[in-house]
């Protein structure tokens, strides 16, 4: 299959481009501010004034207290943090509730808070939508645990979890702090954080800046710094601050949130466009729930592996993933669908489809057509 030149981008739960709007503002923020925030000449103190301007309108947009907003490089970060900030906190209580499908910086916190730390560690199942049973949590909590930690949806599948049914239950069942990753949901779908004690987010993943992320700690949770410094970020996360990058975290999640429910109902077209599409191919499998969100498709063709499927689309001009990007560069099957039940065939012949506003329902049906040109030629061999 000969190399296009035209290339079309599905891979947004990975990362996204960066708005116009903010590109620009960012552009012209550097061209005058560009010295350190904690400096006390009067340019220094006119950006750390802009920095804590800009944490107010993003605690205003998440609904939260401005000295709630921690500003980290992104939501590994967030999440690490979350982990071990809480849980060093409580130096009493060594349980940990998460579940077998986070993002690999919440499963790999968890491992070494295992491995280094003697803290014990329950990792939820989940059913084959993908998403937890509020029952498995009841019976997972514990006296000595620390904290909960669920996402709201799955990176990989678009899986839904019941966060708000959980987070009230934890609130009022258990001494638990509850930490929510929301990242693949931030701008897709409504989100509150009432009875969340915690929640990570990221810019990227909005159409702005790599390198920004937050970190929600409500005023009531304890919390041990992951990196030591000066007194950056309420002395809650040392170094430099990358202020000039947060300043535009503000623009990008207003925005985000403005266009949520337009970008919603165009993205659920393309969605059911691909959804028929893949059901129109012998042997294709999907993956993702019906009822999860409608950007991210994860779908299997178990003749064809992952990587010899994304090679084929790559040269056909798609850019698409098999699963997590933190996960590409590994050939294991997808610990995902493995949790989900489904065989390790088909967890190793997986590709994730991630769409945005900006894709075309041309494109989706272009991808369809290559699908099923690849499917009839690499099938059979």
């Amino acid at each position: 299959m000969p190399r296009v030149q035209r290339r079309i981008y599905l891979d947004s739960a990975s990362t996204t481009n960066i708005d116009p709007e903010v590109l620009s503002a960012y552009k012209q923020l550097l061209d005058r501010y560009y010295v350190n925030s904690e400096s006390l000449y009067d340019e220094g103190a006119e950006i750390s004034r802009m920095l804590e301007k800009a944490r107010s309108a993003c605690a205003g947009l998440l609904g939260v207290k401005s000295n709630e907003i921690i500003f980290t490089a992104g939501s590994s970060e967030s999440n690490s943090a979350a982990v071990k900030g809480v849980c060093f906190a409580q130096p009493g209580k060594k349980h940990i509730v998460t579940t077998q499908i986070e993002h690999s910086s919440i499963l790999n916190a968890c491992r070494q808070m295992e491995r280094v730390f003697g803290y014990d560690v329950t990792y939820l199942p989940v059913t084959e939508k993908g998403s937890i049973r509020i029952d498995d949590l009841k019976h997972a909590l514990r006296d000595d645990t620390a904290l909960v930690s669920i996402m709201l949806v799955n990176n990989e599948t678009g899986a839904v979890n019941p966060v708000r049914e959980t987070a009230e239950y934890v609130k009022k069942h258990s001494h638990a702090f509850f930490h929510c990753d929301i990242t693949q949901a931030v701008g897709k779908m409504p989100v509150s954080l009432e009875n969340i004690d915690l929640a990570s987010l990221s810019a990227h993943k909005l159409e702005g800046l790599k390198g920004s992320g937050i970190l929600v700690k409500k005023t009531h949770v304890p919390f041990e710094p992951l990196i030591n410094g000066g007194e950056q970020e309420g002395g809650l996360r040392g170094g430099t601050s990358n202020a000039q990058v947060n300043m535009m975290f503000a623009r990008t999640l207003r925005l985000a949130l403005e266009r949520e429910s337009k970008n919603r109902e165009h993205i659920q077209k393309l969605h059911d466009i691909l959804i028929e599409g893949l059901r129109s191919i012998d042997g294709m499998e999907i993956n993702s729930p019906e009822d999860g969100l409608p950007c991210t498709v994860s779908f299997s063709y178990e003749k064809i592996p992952s990587e010899v499927m994304q090679n084929a689309l790559n040269r056909a001009g798609f850019m698409v993933s098999a699963r997590s990007t933190c996960e590409a560069h590994s050939n294991n099957p997808s610990y995902v669908l493995q949790a989900m039940g489904f065989s390790d065939a088909r967890a190793s012949s997986c590709i994730r489809v991630s769409m945005s506003r900006h894709n075309t329902e041309q494109e989706i049906r272009e991808l369809i057509h290559t699908l099923k040109e690849i499917t009839d030629k690499y099938g059979e061999l």
